[in-house]
């Protein structure tokens, strides 16, 4: 399954993509994501922990640098894992990249996603809600930590990413998502066209 999402960060585009060239500062800033290992030429090993509805998944697995396009500002990252218990697995390639944009550096995110197991009955439009939610998180969170590296500061304390990305929260959201979606196809009234 492939999902996109796009969002915008107010800096300039070197400087988001020399933040894109620190994983570890990048895996922070997507809730529910830790790296426990770095493997070496740009392999790292770590686990992932979300919440779709009442099921707690807690991956563990590998991510590792395909492809990196310094003149392009495009990265591209296989990751694959196990949930802990056994209920499933999960496989990615994520592409992200970057263009110069009015408020500073859009960034272009492609998910190609397979998943089995228990995460899988949610369907594909829970899970790009899911998503888009993790995203707009991501995009704060990255903001926020370009900001703090400009500040001088650390961002290996006090994260607000490390955390477990909230099944509630997430849950509400991309539930008011879905009721948005409901709500427009079945009440938005029907306008026959002009017959000019």
């Amino acid at each position: 399954m492939l999902i996109t999402n796009e969002f915008e960060v107010a800096a300039p585009i070197d400087k988001v993509w020399r933040f894109f060239d620190d994983i570890p500062h990048v895996a922070a800033c997507l809730p529910g994501t830790e790296l426990t290992d770095d493997l070496g030429d740009e392999k790292y090993k770590g686990r992932v922990s979300i919440r779709m509805g009442p099921v707690r998944m807690r991956f563990a697995g590998t991510a590792d640098i395909a492809e990196r396009d310094n003149e392009a500002k495009r990265i591209v990252v296989n990751a694959a894992g196990a949930d802990e218990k056994g209920r499933g697995q999960a496989a990615m390639t994520v592409t992200a990249s970057l263009t110069r944009s009015r408020a500073g550096t859009k960034v272009g995110v492609s998910q190609d996603l397979q998943i089995s197991g228990a995460a899988a009955q949610y369907g594909r439009g829970m899970i790009s809600d899911v998503t888009s939610v993790l995203m707009r998180d991501f995009a704060t969170n990255l903001q926020d930590g370009i900001a703090r590296l400009d500040r001088g500061e650390s961002l290996d304390t006090g994260a607000p990413a490390a955390a477990e990305a909230s099944g509630l929260m997430v849950a509400l959201q991309a539930l008011r998502m879905v009721l948005r979606r409901v709500f427009r196809r079945f009440f938005v009234p029907y306008q026959a066209p002009n017959p000019s």
